[in-house]
């Protein structure tokens, strides 16, 4: 018979015992830490129990002590890094004295609040009760019910009851304090929970701050403690006009530079943001975040010193209330005024954020007509000179996108833009498109102006619906998000089976009530040029009014100078250097608003020197240029009069860019536009 292997038996408190000659209390008392045994058989006892492998019963043990040796601790919301902190200060302090911790969430409810934290008591030896919301006269009931005690972020109704808190109101003067050296004068505060004693505090010092800096108006948007709540605010926040805004916590700045990011809206370079915490994620978000720093590490372990002061009954007092300071940590997200505010502009509006959809430039008298059928350019129908097309570069599907194709090296990828949020106005688009070296000469959603998106149609206004993404300016008003964003849908893009060096497709756009507006033919053509060793991207779009007449605005129709953008436009990344060059001569002011039919810009140095140079179809349009903030350009379609499309009508956009692997000259860039000119 077989036979049957047993479980071992945990060695108890009688087989120590007995092995070490002595009585159960005595091993028990040496196991508990008492002193009252002489050293040699304290000693003995332990061998003896290490040996057995012998661990005392928890139950047994708290019922010989009449304690748990276990403290509560009840947080709002256990999610929240600040009271991970602060548990963590606990923890590590109450287990150098033999203590645990058990914790409860009370989920940011009030109401609950009481019950769980005098259950989690009822358990324990102590309490450490973190953030309260529940009201005065529950608070006070409570305390007289589970002490000992120890209250964090709460004045304690009772002098037997330590609290521990942080100089709020200080850390809130110091960050309106930075904010108006920076020339900040309209504030939002992103509000946290009613019932958080933090956001009383930091009223008070918003109110204090109203009365030392005359002029300062604060704007109170209700927000909450979480990233979700700080996310849900953009829009309230955007409709305050204010240029900066301090939230009740890093969790809601974190939410609000998330929402504001994806609007397009620079942060510090539109709108300046801080937190309040300092949690460790702070110093790593983008930008870095400016925040008031709180001892959160420090505040968990010094409640434990109060808390066993209290369990121990030592002889010590502790400290009936214990006030911590914080400190302002300045990084990236606060910056100056935006400059257009400075000199008293309406709002923050640097160009390319902010977008048009005013009703007014639909109305505008000064609309050019572009009779039916006609177009605003001819297509050439001569053959293209310089130009190579066998073994050129090819379109091919892949997937969910089309690329085009060299030697087995991509060239330019094309996207519908279907998963493009829908406040960056969803849109097909080319990115990454490279030279024949493998530069990379677009961008897409860059930090500076997240709804850019490498090569595009991008509209600010067609009868009032924004196909730009971002803001919208709004005469007399500023920079504004609307939810007046509308869609270019891809009906699929399809090669040309005789000539793969094609693509082509048709897309319908419709605005923010999902009702079409304009059709357009597109096509896109890659060649190689025979005498240079660079390659051509055409593009050309007719956009036809089958859905009724439109009026294409732009910003600079409503009233915003300079800011007529709008049409075929190109993203190019930012690099070290970059020179812009027109017929006007060298400088993003000599090309800006020019009719030149040629724009190139030229970036880094040496042998890590690109060109990129677009050439107009036809007549050409008022070129829109950035170079110093960010590099992007193309012509615009509503320069400084609204563009109106009649019913039936048709307007084209065609242009011809050559990507080059060299800087050029001035002249040779003349010489090249002109080469250019015919490839189509």
């Amino acid at each position: 018979m077989p036979k049957v292997s047993r479980p071992r038996t945990a060695a108890t408190i009688g087989d120590v015992a007995d092995a070490a000659g002595v009585s159960r209390a005595t091993v028990s008392r040496v196991m508990n830490g008492r002193a009252t045994v002489a050293e040699d058989i304290a000693a003995r006892v332990l061998a003896v129990a290490e040996e057995l492998q012998y661990r005392p019963s928890n139950v047994a043990r708290s019922l010989s002590l009449g304690r748990t040796e276990t403290v509560a601790l009840v947080v709002p919301d256990l999610t929240n890094p600040m009271f991970q902190h602060v548990l963590s200060g606990i923890t590590d302090a109450a287990a150098t004295r033999g203590y645990r911790v058990l914790v409860a969430d009370t989920a940011e409810n009030p109401q609950d609040e009481a019950a769980i934290a005098l259950e989690a008591r009822m358990r324990c030896d102590a309490l450490v009760l973190v953030s309260p919301r529940m009201p005065q006269e529950q608070l006070t009931t409570l305390v007289r019910q589970a002490s000992p005690m120890v209250l964090v972020n709460r004045d304690s109704p009772e002098p037997s009851v330590p609290s521990l808190t942080v100089n709020y109101r200080a850390g809130t003067l110091a960050v309106i304090r930075h904010l108006v050296d920076l020339g900040h004068t309209r504030i939002v505060y992103l509000a946290g929970p009613p019932p958080s004693y933090a956001d009383a505090r930091r009223r008070e010092g918003l109110a204090e701050a109203a009365r030392i800096h005359p002029g300062l108006d604060i704007v109170e948007v209700p927000a909450g403690a979480t990233v979700a709540a700080g996310y849900g605010a953009r829009d309230a926040v955007l409709a305050a006009r204010a240029t900066a805004v301090v939230a009740f916590n890093d969790l809601a700045a974190f939410g609000l530079l998330a929402a504001l990011n994806q609007a397009g809206v620079a942060v510090p370079g539109d709108i300046s943001v801080t937190g309040f915490d300092d949690i460790e994620l702070a110093q790593y978000s983008t930008p870095s975040l400016t925040t008031v720093a709180v001892p959160q590490h420090e505040l968990g372990r010094h409640a434990w010193q109060e808390l066993f002061t209290v369990i121990e009954n030592q002889g010590t007092t502790a400290s009936p209330h214990t006030r911590f300071e914080p400190r302002l940590e300045v990084r990236a997200s606060t910056g100056p005024v935006p400059r257009s505010v400075a000199e008293g502009g309406l709002a923050p509006s640097p160009a390319g954020t902010d977008t048009h959809a005013g009703a007014s430039a639909a109305a505008s008298p000064a609309t050019r007509t572009e009779g039916r059928g006609a177009s605003a350019v001819s297509p050439a129908s001569a053959a293209p000179t310089g130009v190579t097309r066998d073994g050129g570069p090819a379109w091919h599907p892949d997937g969910d996108v089309t690329v085009l194709e060299w030697r087995g090296e991509p060239l330019a990828r094309y996207e519908s833009g279907a998963r493009l949020p829908q406040v960056h106005a969803r849109r097909p688009y080319l990115h990454p498109v490279h030279t024949l070296a493998g530069h990379v000469l677009t961008d897409a959603a860059p930090v500076d102006h997240r709804h850019h998106y490498g090569v595009s149609l991008a509209v600010p206004d067609v009868n009032g619906t924004s196909y730009w993404g971002g803001r919208t300016f709004v005469r007399d008003v500023g920079p504004t998000l609307l939810e007046n964003h509308g869609q270019q849908v891809s009906a699929g893009p399809v090669v040309d089976g005789t000539d793969p060096h094609i693509l082509r497709d048709a897309v319908r756009w419709y605005d923010e009530r999902d009702d079409a507006q304009l059709e357009e033919s597109r096509r896109l053509g890659a060649h190689l040029l025979a005498d240079e060793d660079a390659w051509a991207l055409t593009w050309r779009s007719v956009l036809r009014a089958e859905h009724g007449g439109v009026t294409i605005g732009s910003p600079a129709t409503n009233g915003r100078r300079g800011a007529g953008y709008g049409g075929w436009f190109w993203r190019l990344p930012l690099t070290a250097a970059t020179t812009v060059l027109s017929q006007g001569g060298a400088g993003e002011q000599a090309a800006h608003g020019s009719r030149s039919p040629w724009l190139a810009f030229v970036q880094g140095e040496g042998a890590d020197a690109t060109t990129w140079l677009a050439v107009q179809h036809g007549t050409a349009r008022p070129w829109f240029v950035r170079a110093a903030e960010y590099p992007g350009a193309g012509p615009a379609l509503a320069w400084d009069r609204p563009l109106t499309i009649p019913d039936g009508g048709t307007v084209e956009i065609g242009l011809t860019t050559v990507l080059l692997d060299r800087a050029v000259s001035l002249e040779e860039a003349a010489r090249l536009a002109s080469d250019a000119a015919d490839v189509r």
